[in-house]
C-alpha cells in the first residue's frame, strides 16, 4: 500500500478499524439493566479480524 493514503481511503480504514472493537461497557447497563452481567462484545454488531476477513479497500 502507498505510504501516503488518500483521505477517502483513510476514512474507510478508520470505519473498518472501529468494527474490531467491543462496544462501550455502559451499553450493558443500558441494554440489559443494572443487575445483568454480559460481555460488551455481545453488543458489537460486526466483529472483524485482520486475519480472517480481508478488506477490499
Amino acid at each position: 500500500m502507498a505510504q501516503n493514503r488518500h483521505p477517502s481511503r483513510k476514512k474507510r480504514l478508520i470505519k473498518y478499524s472501529l468494527q474490531t472493537k467491543w462496544a462501550p461497557f455502559w451499553t450493558v447497563f443500558k441494554v440489559h439493566g443494572k443487575g445483568k452481567r454480559r460481555h460488551p462484545s455481545k453488543h458489537t454488531v460486526v466483529k472483524r479480524n485482520w486475519r480472517r476477513i480481508k478488506l477490499k479497500v
